[in-house]
């Protein structure tokens, strides 16, 4: 009981404005960074309706991927089902002519015929911090972000762990202790199954004698990890109505024990935008063509004014201290290679649309540590360099700052909607109750008078039984036709494209 009750006063004031924890209002220097909180919240808040607006335009709404790469790591059949997993692409018809793969691949066959590759496709350079998309991708496909968005969508389970257990078990310098990795899951929607399954592989919190370099390194991936949860949280489906919408029981389970996510994710937030900052000069000239002339000027304005609000902003994160011992060289070689893997390891994420985000923001963060260690700061004279970066790589690294921006707004809503709900409990209404237990919310239904949970573990039994069932069935039908298009591969038989949808479907 006085483990229960402890708990409950921790709830309570987890939220609260007024609390000394502030976990959710933090306040102070953000550790490893250069500025405080709430400088960063007043910067968002100028921000916030900026980014947004500017990732809704065409040449930032509109992204290419190779969304179907085999995971390198493992084979990988648990594909989720769900029709919330699935990704709507677009073809290449409806896009600027200088985007498609037609123009973009169009070189010179060489003479010794079409098979004669005498070089293997290298999937970064030296100064890229993980595996960067091509535009040029044959198998790449086009997608609008904006009818994708970035939301619950069921996918859980084995294959979900065995994502993060990958990153946080052997891509981050083995920082590894004290918070069950199977609860960390590319989804927050965990099962009880799955809560029930010890992992071997813990994450932790990162401790002071831990080299400036290595937890700036865990800070970027369990921000970014943060992030994803918290939007997840907030573009949550009930399943009682239907819509689409925040749940604070969801973002009070994965943050009430373990505020060093949200502090992660305000870090990972100023070195984006520590690193938007830098290549401002370079960003306020750089041609963003569409097609349309009118809204490449107006992108350009809006880049204009986003970075100008970023160079406003005092100092945030300093990267002339990373790296900067004779000694750190073969340091920050680990410290790609890690990130390179972390990049690869997406391609092992079961769900398409999770996958797409996982790859798109992985990649922006990536573009933002290549900015920030691998060129000096006159390396972006626009004149001098100017391709320096990609297309792909721009629009990644904007979207994924657009969806960190997005994470400290959702946590300001997420404060206000417990603080309504500790209001409603001292005017006597009854509150909808707090999930403690790290669990998927109960179903509610809202009555005429009062609010009554209803479940029946009988039916969840039968349920989680039928999914089972299903799962098994289709991971040996999987497994069936891509034993059959290694064959043809193998005997050098064309693969029909409809054979290898079915496999990604």
């Amino acid at each position: 009981m006085a483990a229960s009750q402890k708990r409950s006063e921790f709830m309570e004031t987890l939220l609260d404005k007024s609390s000394e924890l502030n976990y959710c209002s933090p306040s102070g220097i953000i550790n490893d960074a250069c500025c405080d909180y709430e400088t960063v919240e007043k910067t968002n808040d100028i921000i916030s309706s900026r980014i947004s607006e500017l990732v809704a335009t065409d040449f930032f709404k509109y992204y290419k991927l190779n969304l179907y790469k085999e995971c390198p790591f493992w084979t990988e059949y648990g594909q989720c089902n769900n029709r919330a997993c699935a990704v709507e692409t677009i073809d290449e018809t409806h896009l600027p002519e200088s985007w498609r793969s037609i123009v973009l691949g169009a070189i010179q066959t060489s003479s010794a015929g079409p098979q004669f590759q005498p070089y293997k496709k290298c999937e970064y350079r030296d100064q890229d911090f993980c595996v960067v998309e091509d535009e040029a991708d044959i198998e790449g496909v086009y997608v609008n972000l904006l009818d994708n968005p970035e939301r619950f969508t069921g996918y859980a389970g084995e294959s979900a762990s065995r994502v993060w257990e990958a990153i946080y078990g052997e891509n981050c310098f083995n920082l590894v202790h004290d918070t069950d990795l199977s609860k960390i899951s590319l989804n927050p929607a965990i099962n009880r199954q799955q809560l029930g399954s010890p992992s071997k592989v813990k994450a932790k919190k990162v401790d002071s004698d831990v080299c400036f370099e290595k937890r700036v390194y865990y800070r970027l991936i369990s921000g970014l990890h943060s992030s994803i949860s918290i939007h997840i949280c907030d573009e949550y489906l009930n399943q009682t109505t239907g819509q689409w919408g925040p749940n604070l029981d969801c973002f009070i389970s994965r943050f009430s024990n373990h505020p060093e996510r949200i502090e992660n994710a305000y870090f990972t937030y100023v070195v984006l935008l520590r690193a938007i900052s830098k290549m401002s000069e370079y960003l306020k000239v750089y041609e963003f063509c569409t097609g349309d002339k009118e809204q490449d000027v107006q992108v350009k304005r809006m880049v204009s004014e986003l970075v100008n609000t970023a160079d406003s902003c005092p100092g945030t994160f300093d990267e002339k201290q990373m790296f900067a011992s004779p000694k750190s060289r073969l340091l920050k070689e680990e410290f790609k290679l890690h990130f390179r893997n972390v990049s690869r390891i997406m391609d092992c994420v079961g769900c398409d649309k999770c996958r797409l985000w996982g790859k798109l923001q992985i990649s922006g963060l990536g573009t933002a540590l290549k900015v920030l260690f691998s060129y000096d700061d006159e390396y972006f004279n626009p004149k001098v360099h100017p391709n320096l970066l990609t297309r792909t790589e721009i629009v990644a690294l904007f979207n994924a700052f657009n969806r960190l921006s997005e994470s400290l707004k959702a946590i300001e809503r997420f404060r206000m909607m417990y603080q309504q709900r500790i209001n409603d409990l001292n005017d006597g209404e009854s509150p909808v109750p707090v999930n403690t237990n790290n669990e998927t919310p109960p179903i509610v239904v809202i009555g005429t008078q009062n609010i009554t949970n209803i479940h029946f573990p009988e039916i969840d039994f039968f349920i989680n039984l039928l999914t089972s069932i299903k799962e098994i069935i289709s991971s040996y039908v999987i497994k069936f036709y891509q034993l059959f298009v290694q064959l043809l591969e193998h005997w050098h038989i064309p693969v029909p494209v409809a054979l290898k949808l079915i496999i990604k479907d």
